[in-house]
């Protein structure tokens, strides 16, 4: 019925830790010289705040095949600069590259875990400051074991607000540039900063110039403002991204941050900013195999660690993550061999049969159903004469451990679990009871976790693998790519996001956060007092824009009526739908000859050149305050005129035929979008080269700014 893998040899993911002591001081690069000295990656694990420590980067780097991890750039949770360089403890409890302290690096030089030279590079310190002094002490206990520092200054968060760091800093241009500046001009390493998006492109590119002026080899910018944080999180905007890859020197190295769900995203942010590389935090939570490219999920699917649906849609599962995980816990930071397990289930998948799911003795035993909040056993499960255990005092023997790769499992177990503890909730009891650094409980986990993947994984070959069918709660048709760019300008529903990421409970996957406009739908977000004022002018505004569409219909019927040419009809003449043009193919000017205006007015037909007429109708909004320009004839000077100004001369002239209904017609344009003013619009523009030639000016040819 089954077959059997062998328990998964970690020798060639996670090499046992040699003795290797901190390098020379090495010769100092910065700027792109320095990104290629690390190889270029393309891939970044984020710094995360208690979650991207020693471990969790050991584990994200261990599901790309052994040669390929170093191409895995990493950063370290933040460190805060000031209780870093005044407090021992902080030290030696945040980062751990001996197994001394890091405050005297002579006494112990063989490195421990932290900037590991052998599987834990290259590696990024970051830290959050706001005094250049503090900060540059900070740095240079840790700068013989990581390849640069980096300055936070993309931290939304509450306290970083009460402690004056983080995204708080923006409005301290001159502090961020002293913070940076002291760091490039001091320390033996680069300095390198994360930054998030400001208000305006403009803003944004301003902020990256003061960072790379003050010496930062390179900025990693979140597509998000300071305000998406928890439910208002929203989607990160690429566009500023690629706004700055276009606008600053093409050397600046550059990377980018947020929207990345899943694989596909990554190489796809990167098509779409122009980024060097391209950034993973929550992603990477959820599922901490999200950096691994074909060859590492080809070698997965050998293994049977990596799932693939009868569509061709996969992911890794969440038993063998977790056996990784404890296995780097007992190896690098307990010093002891993981215990013994069973091997790996893997189901006997056939094309022509469903599995034989019927035998009893494939089956795991179920587990009583015990409550979090039961201090004995069932009566069913213990003797008749045995009475209830009374409630026992607290384990005084605990010592709660400092490491901080102890203290993040808890947190990381529900972030990749969370599918899983969500269907199966005593599992998620038990893990919300656990202790840091308690293995036992945390293998008992282990051994649960792997029964209900065994029992599911049976469950869907029996229900959808011959039927081939897509709705098995997990993977959709495709490889994802398309949906993912789609999403990217969708903006209003997380609906095809939750759609292209779902997958069966027991692999792991991405969490989709819902929209701000979902979620307050929902009731999950409740907003203040000035959100509120706000949302409630945007719906007044929203009313009146719905009145004034309606108006405009009524006018566009009133129009048709009489047989006057509407939009609609307009659009079947030249063939190109106003609402589907692109505006980024419109060109900034149109140039029109003025024979072409003055036949068009005669004959009362559209202008010859239809993609410049389209253009100008497009991008016209009100005829009365459009500048205009005249080219004249054999000169490069141009006559600026308004269209208001122009009609005031036409209705003062009566030398060019037709001019009153000109003039008329300026004087009752609205918007050129809708009903009539169409023709009216055309009109405009003609009436303002005839007036230029009326005056006397010799006209070629109409400018016209859109």
């Amino acid at each position: 019925m089954t077959q059997d893998a062998g328990q998964c040899d970690y020798g060639e993911t996670s090499p046992s830790p040699p003795s290797t002591a901190p390098p020379a001081k090495r010769r100092k690069l910065t700027g792109r010289a320095f990104y290629e000295s690390l190889g270029s990656p393309k891939y970044v694990l984020a710094p995360m705040v208690d979650q991207s420590e020693f471990a969790w980067r050991l584990l994200s780097r261990s599901f790309l095949p052994y040669p390929q991890q170093p191409s895995l750039l990493a950063y370290t949770p933040m460190l805060h600069a000031r209780l870093y360089q005044k407090t021992q403890s902080y030290r030696d409890h945040h980062f751990q590259p001996t197994r001394t302290s890091s405050s005297n690096p002579t006494a112990d030089p063989v490195t421990y875990l932290d900037g590991h030279l052998t599987y834990d590079r290259p590696l990024i310190v970051q830290f959050c400051a706001n005094d250049p002094h503090d900060l540059l002490q900070a740095a240079e206990y840790v700068a013989p074991y990581c390849d640069a520092v980096d300055l936070n200054l993309g931290c939304p968060q509450g306290i970083a607000r009460k402690g004056h760091y983080g995204s708080f800093l923006q409005e301290s241009p001159n502090l961020i540039h002293s913070l940076v500046s002291t760091l490039a001009k001091n320390l033996d390493i680069p300095v390198t900063a994360k930054m998030r998006i400001l208000n305006t492109k403009e803003d944004t590119l301003r902020y990256a110039k003061l960072l790379l002026d003050a010496g930062a080899s390179w900025i990693a910018v979140h597509g998000r403002r300071r305000e998406q944080k928890g439910h208002e999180t929203g989607l990160a905007d690429w566009s500023v991204i690629r706004y700055l890859r276009e606008n600053l020197p093409k050397e600046t190295v550059i990377f980018a941050n947020g929207n990345i769900l899943g694989h596909e995203d990554l190489d796809l942010c990167l098509e779409k900013t122009g980024a060097d590389g391209v950034m993973s935090a929550e992603g990477n939570l959820c599922d901490p195999g999200i950096f691994a490219g074909e060859e590492g999920r080809r070698e997965g699917k050998k293994r049977g660690e990596y799932w693939v649906g009868n569509d061709g849609r996969g992911g890794w599962r969440m038993d063998i993550v977790l056996r990784r995980y404890l296995d780097s816990l007992y190896r690098f930071v307990l010093d002891k061999e993981p215990p013994k397990r069973n091997p790996l289930f893997i189901p006997n998948r056939t094309t022509d049969t469903h599995p034989d799911t019927s035998m009893e003795s494939t089956m795991p035993t179920p587990r009583p159903q015990i409550s979090p909040f039961s201090t004995s056993l069932p009566s069913d499960l213990r003797d008749e004469d045995e009475p209830p255990k009374k409630k026992s005092k607290k384990d005084r023997s605990y010592a709660r451990p400092t490491s901080p790769n102890l203290l993040a499992v808890q947190a990381h177990l529900f972030h990749f679990l969370r599918p899983l503890v969500s269907k199966h909730t005593y599992i998620r009891d038990k893990l919300a009871r656990a202790r840091p650094g308690d293995m036992e409980v945390y293998e008992e986990i282990l051994s649960d976790i792997e029964d209900v993947t065994r029992q599911g994984m049976l469950e869907w070959e029996r229900d959808h693998w011959q039927a081939g069918s897509l709705d098995l709660g997990g993977a959709v048709a495709g490889d994802g790519r398309g949906d993912a760019e789609e999403e990217q300008y969708e903006g209003e529903s997380s609906a095809k996001a939750v759609e292209r990421c779902r997958r069966p409970w027991w692999i792991c996957q991405a969490y989709v956060r819902p929209l701000p406009k979902e979620a307050l739908e929902k009731g999950s977000l409740k907003l203040g007092k000035k959100a509120m004022k706000k949302l409630e002018a945007e719906e007044r505004e929203g009313v009146k824009n719905e009145a004034a569409e309606a108006e405009a219909a009524k006018g566009v019927e009133q129009k048709r009526k009489v047989g006057e040419p509407v939009r609609e009809e307009m659009d079947e003449i030249d063939g190109v739908p106003r609402k589907e043009m692109a505006k980024e193919a419109m060109p900034q000017q149109c140039r029109l000859p003025f024979s072409s205006f003055l036949q068009s007015v005669q004959s009362r037909s559209p202008v010859p050149h239809q993609d410049m007429y389209t253009s100008s109708l497009q991008h016209l909004r009100t005829a009365a305050s459009t500048p205009l320009r005249l080219a004249p004839v054999g000169g490069t000077a141009e006559v600026n005129a308004s269209a208001a100004e122009v009609a005031a001369r036409a209705a003062q002239s009566s030398s060019t035929p037709g001019i009153d209904d000109w003039a008329a017609g300026i004087a009752g344009i609205g918007n050129l979008g809708g009903g009539g003013g169409v023709w009216r619009g055309l009109l405009v523009e003609c009436t303002v080269a005839e007036a230029a030639l009326a005056a006397g000016t010799a006209v070629d040819s109409l400018v016209l700014d859109l």
